[in-house]
């Protein structure tokens, strides 16, 4: 095994082991792990309440996580150019996905982001979100390396394309998400400040736009603001189990919170963490998420391939802002947001795409490239 990783070895195996960043990626494994163990602790009273067997959801995430480690591992011996590629067919894929679950897609609480594939629900508004990163990244860099090529016209039209779809579904969540994604985009890539500044206007006009002409948001900053104003069943259950979990929790399986919140699994799993595992292992967990933004940092800062530097830009902006935002819900620092903790939240397509995201991010971080 020494002489097969050995860097006098020039096979791809070799190469890939002294380039690749493995601090980072065994962090993400690590992520990959407890993911795995919270799952297993929230997930069989939800789906006991719902009918299903005890192991249903577990069985569920641990196959999904196969193909989601397949896409990190794989994604990750790829040059630049073919996760380029990759990235564009699928920015392809994920707006007719898109298309499709408006069309003719399931509609679960309100919502038509789901479509019916192999047997599975797939949400690909999932998978629009690493893909948009990468293909905005080349667009905006290939601008700076081609006269006269409107990258960065392009890009703008299918970001407006991207949130147009996302808001017909409605998914407010992620069309914040995705714009803010964008945002550090187009400031990595050194856009006019005053465009800066009007896409900053445009952005909360946007936000009161849909507080106006969206209920279903307008309740939840409401609610946010004003917890007299509607329902806080949930989030008032989730407040409680950190108070309940003190320092070190009350013991892996033994928490009361997953009994009471309909998607502690995934919505509410830190909430669940914090109560059986405690304010510790919280910590620790945040530390994970903060180290791999790190060591994105320190890569975006070491190249000097500006379509390098947006596309990790973009990836690092919507693994920790998703983090931040499913944490905020749960705390109550932020309106509440169905959206999954990666990797540690169950989730079919999240995970998945999670997967290809940080696969895409572990192979620009590569020293080659």
């Amino acid at each position: 095994m020494n002489r097969l990783l050995s860097r006098a070895n020039k096979t791809v195996l070799s190469q890939w082991w002294w380039t690749i960043d493995k601090q980072m990626l065994i962090a993400l494994l690590a992520l990959v792990v407890i993911g795995v163990m919270m799952v297993s602790a929230a997930s069989p009273a939800v789906a006991l309440r719902i009918g299903l067997g005890q192991y249903h959801f577990i069985i569920r995430h641990v196959v999904m996580l196969v193909p989601a480690i397949g896409f990190m591992i794989g994604l990750s011996f790829l040059p630049k150019i073919m996760i380029r590629r990759i990235g564009i067919i699928l920015f392809g894929l994920a707006i007719f996905g898109v298309i499709l679950s408006l069309t003719g897609g399931s509609e679960i609480k309100g919502a038509q982001r789901w479509i019916r594939l192999l047997g599975f629900s797939v949400q690909p508004s999932e998978f629009l979100k690493p893909a948009f990163i990468i293909v905005a990244a080349w667009l905006m860099g290939h601008q700076k390396h081609t006269e006269n090529f409107p990258g960065n016209l392009i890009s703008g039209g299918l970001f407006g394309l991207s949130i147009l779809l996302l808001i017909l579904q409605p998914d407010m969540g992620m069309t914040i998400l995705l714009s803010a994604i964008w945002a550090s985009q187009i400031f990595l890539a050194g856009f006019p400040f005053l465009f800066i500044i009007l896409a900053m206007i445009m952005g909360v006009c946007g936000l009161f736009s849909a507080y106006f002409f969206l209920p279903h948001f307008q309740s939840r900053v409401n609610r946010f603001l004003n917890p007299d104003s509607g329902d806080t069943y949930q989030i008032d259950r989730a407040t409680e189990a950190f108070g309940h979990g003190g320092l070190f929790g009350v013991g892996p399986g033994e928490g009361s919170v997953k009994e009471t919140i309909p998607d502690a699994h995934a919505d509410f799993v830190f909430a669940v963490a914090g109560e059986e595992m405690g304010f510790v292992f919280l910590f620790i967990i945040i530390l994970l998420y903060g180290f791999i933004i790190y060591r994105g940092i320190l890569a975006l800062q070491r190249s000097n391939d500006i379509f390098v530097v947006l596309a990790i830009g973009g990836l690092i902006t919507m693994f920790g802002l998703q983090a931040f935002i499913h944490m905020g819900a749960n705390i109550h620092i932020l309106p509440t947001k169905g959206m999954t903790l990666p990797f540690v939240s169950y989730g079919g397509s999240s995970v998945i795409a999670l997967g290809i995201a940080m696969g895409m991010l572990l192979g620009l971080s590569r020293k080659q490239n």
